[in-house]
């Protein structure tokens, strides 16, 4: 696990299956961004079997058969799409592509598992909410700043069990390491990337949504610009964005692609969420000045007193079983369709009222 390159991080947990070896079956499909590694880890400690692999780059396919050897090179898109054991399609496209594949795998009976972010234009949101009426298929979304980081997932057990009573706001800071020569070209093309509310953006808004148990909410403002990189001028390097929910609660959060190249981690994520009761800090990645990079760090402060907790081995990634069970019973308990589309509608918004700073 590369922890000094966000596009190539993919965190491991403890196998944790929730089926038996050829009960549920998953084939990976387009390989264009590294995250398709983090899932494919997921699905596998879950006990989903890796059937076929494909990508038009025959480089990509040799790399990730070297990382799952038991993995078969599809000749084609096709034939992963219409093997008949394959119950699950998961692919990391180039952000823009998601939805067609997507489109693709549901017209062949599959679900599908897409990296974030999901949708680069609303008219892709809007032709997978029809294609999920028409098929009953799912198309799930790999947002892996909280399904992906024991910490996060602490932190929501924690506010189910109502330790700091009703969440109020919610503050995400989510920078990230450019590292741009180790980029691929379509990273930097607003069409293809969506814009950096849409990309790294729809990771705050999911979680934003996820710990305020809110199923709508309002973009009041938000902004972009590129401060420092004009080599590459259709990248945004800096968003933020503020957002209140339908119940009232508040979101603020900043993202960004000016990670120093001193710290030893690709991002020092972190989540504020205050209660009525009490509050929660997560630093996902890592606690700054301490002689440790390992992250899932958790401080709680409520009328128990402070205190601190190392998610780090604690509480697996239970979404991964919970989404292989979803789509064998076809049941929600991952998560539900409407959120998914909900975190990606809102990031679509965001980027839409985003005004530019110069």
């Amino acid at each position: 696990m590369n922890k000094s390159d966000g596009m190539n991080y993919a965190p491991q947990g403890k196998p944790q299956p929730v089926v038996k070896p050829g009960e549920f079956v998953f084939s990976a499909v387009r390989l264009d961004h590294g995250h398709i590694y983090g899932m494919t880890n997921g699905l596998l400690e879950a006990g989903a079997t890796l059937k076929y692999v494909y990508d038009p780059d025959p480089k990509k396919v040799e790399a990730f058969i070297k990382a799952y050897p038991q993995a078969r090179p599809a000749a084609s898109e096709e034939e992963a799409l219409a093997d008949t054991e394959t119950n699950l399609i998961a692919g990391a496209a180039i952000t823009s592509e998601r939805c067609a594949l997507g489109l693709r795998a549901m017209s062949a009976g599959k679900d599908y598992f897409t990296d974030k972010a999901p949708f680069t234009t609303m008219e892709q949101l809007n032709s997978a909410k029809a294609m999920v009426k028409e098929t009953a298929r799912k198309y799930m979304v790999y947002y892996s700043e909280r399904l992906h980081v024991e910490g996060a997932i602490l932190a929501g057990y924690m506010i189910d069990q109502g330790e700091i009573g009703k969440v109020i706001s919610v503050t995400g800071f989510g920078p990230h390491r450019l590292n741009a020569p180790s980029r691929p070209a379509w990273f930097f093309e607003r069409e293809k990337y969506g814009g950096i509310l849409c990309d790294i953006g729809s990771h705050q808004i999911e979680q934003y949504l996820h710990f305020a148990g809110e199923e709508d909410a309002t973009v009041q403002s938000a902004r972009i610009a590129n401060y420092a990189h004009p080599d590459y001028p259709e990248l945004e390097d800096f968003g933020d964005c503020t957002i209140t929910g339908k119940n009232g609660t508040a979101n603020y959060f900043r993202v960004d692609w000016f990670n120093p190249d001193g710290l030893r981690t690709w991002g020092d994520g972190r989540t504020f969420i205050l209660g009525t009761e009490g509050y929660i800090e997560i630093r996902k990645y890592i606690n700054i000045g301490s002689e440790k990079v390992d992250g899932d760090h958790v401080f709680l402060v409520n009328k128990k007193g402070e205190q601190y907790f190392n998610a780090s081995g604690v509480t697996g990634f239970p979404f991964f079983g919970k989404l292989i069970l979803d789509c064998l019973n076809r049941t929600e308990n991952a998560m539900t369709q409407a959120h998914a589309f909900k975190a990606a509608e809102l990031c679509l918004q965001a980027q839409q009222k985003a005004i530019v700073l110069k």
